[in-house]
């Protein structure tokens, strides 16, 4: 039986090269001069640093089309409250990656609405479509490019 994964996954070393790219022109910008603005990357989490938070706004305008450029989705960026002391402020990027319970029962149920000849299962951070017939399962991948799902999916693993 034909079957494919739908998944949701970030390039981590794409996300790498964009900080990086966001750092270097940070460094080179006039207006964040002398100020020690710059970005941290570690575990799926982007740190953004600057003195205040109109400068923090003013990074993530130079990172996300970084991050767009490199192929990573806006949507999966989960954006955390701007922390501010006397001399930093901070804010932390998290980068949702993998397909929670939640999301897989939406995809599930989305499926199972849309009357196509196809079971779906939730197999941990990805679901599995199966049919007997190819062209069913190319009807799935169609529906759930069209849908909203709230995190970019991708499709792995299609088999005869």
């Amino acid at each position: 039986m034909p079957s494919f994964d739908i998944v949701s996954k970030i390039d981590k070393h794409e996300a790498t090269n964009a900080v990086d790219q966001a750092n270097r022109e940070v460094k080179t910008r006039f207006d964040f001069k002398d100020t020690n603005a710059h970005f941290e990357f570690a575990e799926n989490v982007i740190t953004l640093i600057a003195p205040n938070k109109f400068q923090l706004q003013q990074m993530q305008q130079i990172l996300e089309p970084k991050l767009a450029k490199r192929g990573i989705d806006l949507t999966c960026l989960d954006r955390g409250e701007a922390e501010e002391s006397l001399h930093e402020a901070r804010q932390k990027i998290t980068i949702k990656h993998g397909i929670d319970h939640e999301t897989g029962k939406k995809i599930n149920k989305l499926i199972k609405e849309s009357q196509i000849k196809v079971q779906s299962s939730i197999m941990g951070d990805h679901v599995r479509i199966t049919g007997k017939k190819r062209d069913d399962l190319q009807e799935v991948m169609a529906l759930m490019r069209k849908s909203e799902v709230g995190v970019p999916i991708q499709f792995e693993n299609l088999r005869d």
